[in-house]
């Protein structure tokens, strides 16, 4: 099954924008392959605009020449990726990923690119052309590089069969596509169109969509046509976004299971905006960082580092690698809130094996406070043993004095 459990890996859009070249990858890859495999760590993904020449941070050049094939089909930009001369594309960069016991993704927008139905390039085995193909009145609202497709003309179909069957070619595990997720209900059958390719491409790939918010009332949609789906628009380093996403996970976290996952968005951590001169560091404190990687662990988030993880310190490494935190995403279902007010949170995560739950208290307030859940008000017969897994300390009791926006979270053995 493709996503048995939530995707984990690195993505180049918070520490890189638009600007991420082939040597940073590879030097990513070789840091995760190193350091973080181990802990199941495994997808490195180029973000947006692989394929324009002249990206250099966040934003967008309007217009800009992109490379593409004969068929409309965009091209890793040379300059960026070297290796992708001759018509190689990212094959090679794929294979140097494999090679480490990685896996390799990229970013894709929905449609073809404007350039492509403006010159009327062919379709691959297809009669109709791009231009054709085309909907100049489907234009995403804050990138002008594609237009959308027609589609209820069989040929969009060719058109996204076309592209997987390069991505398969290449050897891409993973496919972010932009633009689409929470674009219902316009969008909806280009959904099915690009699930249907990526599925038939003769290759395993996770299909992602973004940005967020998804709407919740087509949560069955998204869990047939997608592995994962971002509940949010752009997730970033500020406590007011963080606390936010509580009560999304709340209403979200019923529809996380094998094969299909809510996306709280990508992990800020770290050494953040390198394209902006290189000294840019999350502004999480160390409390918010373990509130979010406990949030998104109980919840089962995809995780996505968005660190240039060759700088990562001591705390970030730590952070990352919590073995027995990690644990949580492959190990537990039904994960939900006991409660959530405007100044803390408790959640609990079962084990599937029935061998133990996991329990979570957050500070959501300004202030250190004490926390505590009693056995019955967890849903639990007693306490064997409860084990804090941030400190390691082992007891009888779900207490704790936490700073602000800290959290804690046990792994409790029943009594």
């Amino acid at each position: 099954m493709v996503a048995q459990y939530p995707p984990m890996g690195w993505n180049s859009w918070d520490c890189y924008g638009a600007a991420v070249t082939e040597d940073i990858v590879k030097q990513n890859a070789d840091y995760m392959a190193k350091n973080l495999k181990a802990y199941g760590w495994e997808y490195i993904v180029v973000d947006i605009q692989w394929y324009q020449p002249t990206a250099a941070t966040h934003e967008y050049v309007p217009f800009a020449p992109l490379c593409m094939d004969e068929y409309g089909r965009l091209l890793p930009a040379e300059n960026r990726f070297p290796s992708a001369a001759n018509g190689a594309g990212f094959k090679p960069l794929a294979d140097y990923i494999h090679s480490l016991g990685l896996k390799f993704g990229i970013h894709i927008m929905r449609g073809m690119p404007r350039m492509a139905a403006h010159q009327k390039l062919p379709i691959l085995n297809c009669d109709k052309n791009c231009g054709q193909v085309a909907n100049p009145n489907s234009i995403c609202a804050w990138n002008p590089d594609m237009y959308g497709l027609k589609c209820d003309l069989p040929e969009a179909q060719a058109y996204y069969n076309s592209i997987f069957q390069l991505y398969a070619q290449w050897g891409v595990d993973y496919v972010k596509c932009d633009d689409i997720a929470r674009e219902y209900p316009h969008c909806q059958r280009e959904i099915e169109l690009i699930s249907t390719a990526c599925r038939n491409c003769g290759r395993d790939m996770v299909l992602s969509l973004s940005p967020g918010a998804a709407p919740l009332e087509r949560a069955e949609h998204l869990k047939t046509y997608a592995n994962m789906w971002r509940i949010t628009d752009d997730f970033w380093d500020q406590w007011e976004l963080l606390k936010a996403m509580f009560e999304r996970a709340e209403k979200w976290c019923i529809h996380a299971g094998p094969g299909h996952w809510p996306d709280a968005d990508m992990l800020p951590v770290g050494a953040l905006r390198q394209c902006y001169g290189g000294n840019d560091w999350t502004a999480f404190t160390q409390e918010e960082q373990r509130t979010m990687m406990t949030l998104w662990c109980m919840m089962r988030s995809p995780l996505m580092i968005g660190a240039e993880m060759t700088k990562n310190d001591v705390f970030t490494l730590e952070l990352l690698t919590n073995a027995p935190l990690l644990e949580i995403q492959k190990t537990t279902w039904c994960a939900h809130p006991l409660y959530t007010t405007d100044e803390a949170s408790a959640w609990v995560a079962p084990r599937k094996d029935g061998k133990g739950v996991y329990v979570a208290l957050f500070n959501l307030s300004d202030k250190k406070r004490k926390l505590s859940l009693d056995a019955a008000e967890a849903g639990l017969s007693g306490i064997k043993s409860a084990t804090e897994l941030w400190s390691g300390k082992k007891g009888k009791k779900l207490a704790a004095t936490l700073n602000a926006h800290d959290a804690a979270v046990w792994f409790v053995e029943e009594a």
